[in-house]
Formats: C-alpha cells, sequence, structure tokens
C-alpha cells in the first residue's frame, strides 16, 4: 500500500465509516461522555475483553469511584476483588497506580495531548490515543485488533500484525486516513466497524459499504487477511492447592509479586511436575506448614479445574484438609497465611479458578 493510493482511497474510506458509524454503532456509555477518566477507565478494562463481557466491569467501576480521585484512594485489594474474573491482573494494578499518578503528578487531571499520555504507567499507544482523540480532539489514529484488521483487508496489508515492526506500517497509513476535521468520530468508527461488520470470523462482506473498495474481498482473501504468526504453545502447571480448614475458617494467603495472581489470595499451594500428589506427600506438606490432619473422618473428594491463561495453563486440585487444631501463630507468620471466615473470602480478591471453587464446593 503506498501512501500515493492511500491518499487517494481517504476520502472514500473515511466517508464511508463516518455514515455508517451513526446507523450501526452500540450505544455504550463511554460514549456520552468526554470525560479522559471514564473513557481511560472503558478502555483499560476493554483491553483484552469483549465489551459484553467488560460493561458490568466499567459500570461497578464508575458508580464505586466516580472520579479518579476515588479510584487512587481505594484501597488494592478492594480494587482487585472489583476487577475479579477479567484476568491479567497486572492492568487492574497498573490502573489503580496511574490513578494515584493522576492525583500525585497531574494535580487530578488527565494530561491533555498523547505525547503526555504516553508518561502514564499502564497507558501504551493505543489507549493514549484513544484519551487524546475522544477526549480532547486530537488527531492521532488508534491501532487495536480491530483497526489491524480492517487496514489489512481493506488495503491489502500482508505485515505480521504480531511483529512489532509492522506496526509502523499500520500506523502511517491510519494517520493519512483519519480526518482531522473528526477524530473521535473516525477512531470509534474504524474500531466498531471491526467489531461488528468486519470480524475475525463470517464478516458481513454481502452488506459492507467497503466491499467494491477491499483487497481481501476482490482477491478473496478475506479469510486470510490480516496475517498474525501464532504465539508459542504455553507450558501446562500442576497445582496442588491444600485447603486448609479448622473449624469455619479456612486457610488463604496473599500471592506476592512477580506473580500471575499478585495481590490476589489463593490457598496454601504444591506446584508439582504431575498431576498427582500422593496422600503421604500432602500429609508431609501439612506437617511442614505446622498443621496436624484429622484423619478420622470421611474423606472429601478432590476437586479438579482448569484454567487457561494467555501463556499457560493451570491444572489445579483442591485437597479438602480439617486440622485438629488452628495453625500456629509462627506457622502462619512463614507461611503467608492467614485465617478467614466463608464471609471474608467472598470479599478478598481472588483468581476466578479459586472463586469457582468456592462458590462451587461451599454455597
Amino acid at each position: 500500500m503506498t501512501s500515493t493510493s492511500a491518499a487517494v482511497a481517504h476520502p472514500y474510506f473515511s466517508a464511508a465509516l463516518l455514515e455508517w458509524y451513526p446507523r450501526h454503532r452500540r450505544d455504550l456509555p463511554w460514549r456520552h461522555t468526554r470525560d479522559p477518566y471514564a473513557i481511560w477507565l472503558s478502555e483499560v478494562i476493554l483491553q483484552q475483553t469483549r465489551v459484553k463481557q467488560g460493561l458490568p466491569y466499567y459500570l461497578t467501576y464508575i458508580s464505586t469511584y466516580p472520579t479518579v480521585q476515588d479510584l487512587a484512594a481505594a484501597p488494592e485489594d478492594e480494587v482487585l476483588r472489583h476487577w475479579q474474573g477479567l484476568g491479567y491482573y497486572s492492568r487492574a494494578r497498573n490502573m489503580h497506580h496511574t490513578a494515584q499518578q493522576v492525583v500525585n503528578e497531574y494535580g487530578g487531571r488527565f494530561p491533555e495531548t498523547y505525547a503526555e499520555l504516553l508518561k502514564l504507567r499502564g497507558v501504551g499507544q493505543y489507549t493514549a490515543a484513544a484519551i487524546a482523540s475522544f477526549a480532547f480532539g486530537e488527531k492521532v489514529a488508534v491501532l487495536d485488533g480491530n483497526v489491524f484488521r480492517v487496514l489489512a483487508r481493506v488495503f491489502g496489508l500482508t505485515q505480521d500484525i504480531a511483529a512489532p515492526a509492522s506496526r509502523r506500517v499500520f500506523q502511517v497509513l491510519a494517520d493519512q486516513l483519519i480526518p482531522a476535521s473528526a477524530p473521535a468520530e473516525f477512531n470509534q468508527a474504524i474500531m466498531e466497524f471491526g467489531a461488528i461488520q468486519c470480524t475475525p470470523v463470517n464478516p458481513d462482506c454481502l452488506f459492507c459499504p467497503l466491499q467494491n473498495q477491499c483487497y481481501a474481498f476482490q482477491h478473496g482473501m478475506v479469510n486470510e487477511l490480516p496475517i498474525k504468526s501464532k504465539a508459542k504453545a504455553g507450558r501446562t502447571r500442576h497445582f496442588h492447592y491444600l485447603v486448609l480448614r479448622h473449624g469455619n475458617t479456612v486457610y488463604m494467603r496473599k500471592r506476592g509479586p512477580k506473580d500471575i495472581w499478585e495481590g490476589l489470595y489463593d490457598f496454601a499451594l504444591t506446584e508439582k511436575t504431575v498431576a498427582e500428589l500422593p496422600a503421604l506427600e500432602l500429609l508431609d506438606t501439612v506437617e511442614a506448614l505446622g498443621g496436624q490432619v484429622v484423619t478420622d473422618q470421611a474423606e472429601e473428594p478432590v476437586q479438579a479445574m482448569r484454567h487457561v491463561l494467555s501463556h499457560q495453563k493451570v491444572e489445579a486440585k483442591f485437597h479438602p484438609v480439617w486440622l485438629r487444631e488452628p495453625l500456629p501463630a509462627a506457622a502462619l507468620h512463614s507461611s503467608g497465611l492467614a485465617a478467614f471466615t466463608l464471609e471474608q473470602t467472598e470479599r478478598l480478591p481472588k483468581p476466578i479458578i479459586i472463586a469457582n471453587y468456592l462458590n462451587k464446593s461451599w454455597k
């Protein structure tokens, strides 16, 4: 795709999208505001998340924390608990940190330019472009998965969109196409077009306003574009959770830094390279934690659950363990475990696999 052909295609492409958008766009709450906080919140939540899944989370956050000051002042555990189920928890931690950064370094006001927005933690090129154009009308094109797909198909771009070097090719084209008179509307339009018209599978080519200009449609390459190399297969990890209980309490611990679930709560854990945890090894592990197992009661079944992350698969087994006595204070200190009632566990931020186990087994 040359700059000359892009310039020629620009008037029709932009005009077609701007005509299509008002008639087909979904009525979403963040489209009724120019508040950079609300826009930023929606963009953080919708990264790697479908609108249908992310909308309830957005409504929860915007009602619980109406301003960036409210979010900045909230306890991290509370912020993470509201995020429970969305995955990629580093987004929530970065979001909380960024709110504090805006309050402490910018007086509670978001920067108003793309270049300044990039200085915020967790704000990349896409998010900065979205806020700058939607809230402040800056002429800067957004690039997300939907935009990559539309541009690749319409203009016949064959660069691998998973390769970092390809981003500049798409960015140059997008910057040529965005009209100075309507940057926010255009960015919303091209993303919405990719989300509901030019979809990854079974796009609605029959009623597409860009059909005659679409390289992929004209050349039978709709299913081939965009080109994206496959990520390496993730590893499988075997988690054996010891659900230590005494009376009406259960022992849980907060996962530490540089962890897949940093800041979230789960049970005592032993990770193995195999799917089974022998009974004797389980007893040894509990004793090493300072606990004494009740052995004269009916054995509860072990529950197995699977959780697939972007880069790894977790095969988890939950081993119910009843203790004769509460864990001693020294054991709690060394293991990081703490006793919680069932009611208290509901208020803790947890990986979705832990929340699912509690909901399935204890209700």
